[in-house]
């Protein structure tokens, strides 16, 4: 039995912006910001210009399912809880929602780390050709040391609400049993009861054997989204390292500051003549270095964390089409079974046309989830670079003013600069 079906439209570059959609409407301004007193460059045409944000109400109309959103989910208040064995950290998961089938329109439990974890493991093996968006990793290099502090709480809660988010308001997952078990069980024990490690071990081993073997009528869209997923990967990981860089390196231009601008004031205490410019020019600093941090923490807290979701999801998507594959070459094996036994044929053409079945399904989950998944990169990577793009132009409006701030407290007037003149 042949598997069809429409192909996928891959036809767009990786990470095609879509640019004649976006970036499209400018409007005149005067100053860098309401209320700023700093002066701005009349010969600058970034101070004279911002990008209009896009209207909510267009927005939903692109995004109908915006609008009909039942379900509404915050992870927040992040407490540290200490164990005789171990410590870690719960997060309230406050879940509003319209649905009949919860008891409550609004419902509040407590998570641990693990416990997402549970649920994307949960979601993966039920929706196994749905690309279930990624956690972030439990840990990292400087998480392993300073994982209990602040800033990797603040990052990790942010990373843990995405994760949620997006469940929320996917087409498919949103109605999983194991979410709403989730979102409202207050002891999740009793819906942990699964496939124990050596069921689990099996699968793999099963499923590398499949990869091994692979798939000989695969069809052409999903040879095609093989292709842009390796691609994919490859792009965005490139990005992803090089914006870490950028980050680390600013953060050291950032310290850098920091020691310049008392220098220059220790400075003007041994220089009379000088006292004003060099004080000047460290107040200019410390602003300097105030920009820099803003700048510095929009990269980390908004482009960054979208840039390493798609470096996960990435991997999601090609062990989501292994997944598509293993169920291909099941079906594969059994219809060819099929057409050299000659005992057992009824019981094996059952098998087969569960398998077909079986397949055509993960062919349309995964088709449609591809859609809804490009969709979601395009507006998540492309709010992310506007907001970024808009941060650079305003942090070098406002290094611009800074500076010519002190140009302009540094100017003389004729007169007074001849009576400083030595006489002769």
């Amino acid at each position: 039995m042949a598997v069809q079906g429409t192909t996928a439209d891959l036809s767009v570059p990786v990470l095609d912006l879509e640019e004649d959609d976006d970036l499209e409407v400018f409007s005149k301004k005067t100053s860098v910001a309401d209320g700023n007193p700093l002066p701005t460059s009349p010969s600058s045409m970034t101070n004279q210009y911002h990008l209009d944000h896009e209207d909510p109400e267009e927005s939903l109309e692109k995004n109908p399912e915006q609008r009909e959103r039942d379900l509404f989910i915050t992870v927040d208040n992040p407490e540290s809880h200490v164990t005789a064995i171990e410590t870690f950290i719960i997060y309230r998961v406050l879940t509003r929602t319209t649905r009949g089938d919860f008891d409550s329109s609004e419902v509040e439990v407590r998570r641990r780390y693990q416990e997402f974890s549970w649920l994307r493991s949960k979601l993966e093996e039920s929706h196994p050709t749905l690309i279930v968006p990624p956690l972030p990793e439990k840990f990292v290099m400087k998480g392993m040391v300073e994982r209990f502090n602040d800033d990797f709480i603040e990052t990790r809660k942010r990373a843990l609400h995405r994760f949620l988010q997006k469940i929320s308001v996917h087409p498919v997952l949103s109605h999983s049993p194991h979410l709403k078990a989730f979102l409202t069980a207050q002891d999740l024990t009793p819906h942990k009861k699964g496939p124990g490690l050596l069921s689990r071990m099996g699968d793999t081993v099963r499923s590398m054997a499949q990869s091994v073997r692979g798939v000989r009528g695969r069809a052409e869209e999903f040879n095609s989204l093989q292709d842009y997923s390796e691609r994919f990967s490859s792009t965005i990981s490139s990005v992803d390292r090089v914006t870490q860089r950028v980050i680390r390196e600013q953060r050291e231009y950032l310290d850098e500051l920091r020691q310049y601008s008392p220098t220059y004031s220790q400075w003007a205490e041994l220089e009379e003549g000088l006292s004003e410019p060099l004080k000047g020019m460290a107040r200019s600093l410390e602003l300097i270095g105030q920009e820099t941090e803003a700048q510095s923490q929009e990269l980390s807290e908004v482009l960054e964390p979208v840039l390493h979701e798609y470096v996960l999801c990435a991997d999601t998507v090609k062990t989501v089409l292994r997944r598509r594959d293993n169920i291909q070459a099941d079906f594969e094996v059994k219809n060819e079974t099929l057409t050299t036994k000659k005992v057992e044929q009824d019981t094996l053409q059952e098998e087969v046309d569960a398998l077909a079945d079986r397949l055509e399904q993960a062919n349309v989950a995964l088709r449609a989830d591809w859609k809804h998944w490009r969709s979601n990169l395009r507006t998540d990577v492309r709010e992310a670079l506007v907001s970024t793009a808009e941060r650079n132009v305003q942090y070098y409006e406002k290094c611009l003013a800074i500076w010519e701030s002190f140009l302009l407290s540094q100017k003389v007037d004729p007169a007074q600069h001849q009576n400083l003149e030595p006489s002769s």
